[in-house]
């Protein structure tokens, strides 16, 4: 994973910096995000894998796929990554430009799983904490997962805040075993 992040950071730097400087970052980020979900399609990844093609034609077949989604940059975009062999690696990047976006935007997407649903008014609240301890803006996505038997487990990129009951007791039984 990381060996393929190593790989994909100079495109995705390249795009972020050129969609920065073009003020048009959310509509790039739109573009890979489609370009990483073709390059993850059945068909398309044995297009992507035929030694027979060359990369011109792979990267052809693939803004052809793509239609009239992509603007004139990204077309040439694609050919670039394609002309390095390295079309198996949109989605890395888009996710990069994503990572990189964000850090731009001074955004971040919060993932928060808890025991029961929590209403609008709760989720508000969890947000502004958030943003405050995080010193971003937050985007809040919440789920639900029985098993954490109460309390909630909130991940932010690397930042995981584990205030389940189910963690507590994982906690308990490791100081237990040592």
């Amino acid at each position: 994973m990381a060996e393929l992040t190593t790989l994909a950071r100079p495109y995705a730097k390249a795009a972020f910096e050129h969609a920065q400087a073009h003020q048009h970052l959310a509509s790039w980020s739109a573009m890979l995000g489609l370009a990483a979900a073709v390059s993850q399609n059945d068909t398309m990844q044995r297009v992507l894998k035929a030694p027979r093609l060359t990369s011109a034609d792979k990267a052809a077949t693939f803004i052809e796929v793509c239609g009239d989604k992509f603007d004139v940059k990204v077309q040439n975009f694609i050919n670039v990554v394609a002309e390095n062999d390295r079309l198996p690696l949109l989605p890395e990047i888009a996710a990069l430009f994503d990572l990189y976006k964000a850090e731009a935007e001074k955004s971040v997407d919060v993932e928060v799983t808890s025991a029961f649903a929590l209403n609008q008014e709760q989720q508000d609240k969890l947000a502004k904490v958030l943003s405050a301890r995080l010193n971003r803006d937050v985007r809040l996505q919440a789920s639900e997962d029985a098993s954490l038997i109460g309390g909630v487990v909130i991940r932010a990129g690397d930042l995981v805040i584990d205030g389940s009951i189910r963690g507590k007791i994982a906690k308990l039984a490791e100081a237990l075993k040592s």
